[in-house]
């Protein structure tokens, strides 16, 4: 069986310091979540951005009707395990609410316009806002 587009990035990612080529520099994160059903560890690589001592990440699915698997996921295992360049942070996400998740994506839409497209594409679905919290965790 072939990899999957995600394997590939992952396979790139751990061979090249988290490094993605096609991604130039824009940060990566690889975010591991445990199951909400099935327990599990699943590993989905993500765009993240800066807020202070944390990172966030938007759970868009590319602006699908439906949350992905992984922000189910760590609703109901917020204990995760992110990878940044050569680092690995056991940390703790949160979904932010109401004015937070408005500050940070209105925060990322003048940088990556994309986001804002699949806010369109996504409703009436709001798409959620990740805040990732580790010591030392900060891109």
């Amino acid at each position: 069986m072939a990899p999957n587009y995600n394997d590939q990035i992952i396979a790139e990612f751990h061979a090249n310091s988290g490094k993605v080529a096609s991604f130039g520099d824009v940060p990566l994160i690889l975010l591991t979540t445990t199951g909400a059903r099935t327990g599990a560890r699943r590993t989905t690589p993500l765009r993240c951005f800066p807020d202070g001592e944390r990172i966030f990440v938007m759970a868009s699915a590319g602006g699908a009707p439906k949350h992905p698997a992984w922000f189910h996921n760590l609703v109901a295992h917020p204990e995760v395990t992110v990878e940044l360049g050569t680092g690995t942070f056991p940390a703790t996400a949160a979904v932010a609410e109401a004015a937070e998740h408005d500050r940070l994506y209105a925060a990322v839409t003048p940088e990556v316009p994309i986001f804002a497209e699949y806010q369109e594409k996504a409703a009436p679905r709001v798409i959620p806002v990740v805040t990732l919290t580790a010591p030392g965790l900060s891109v």
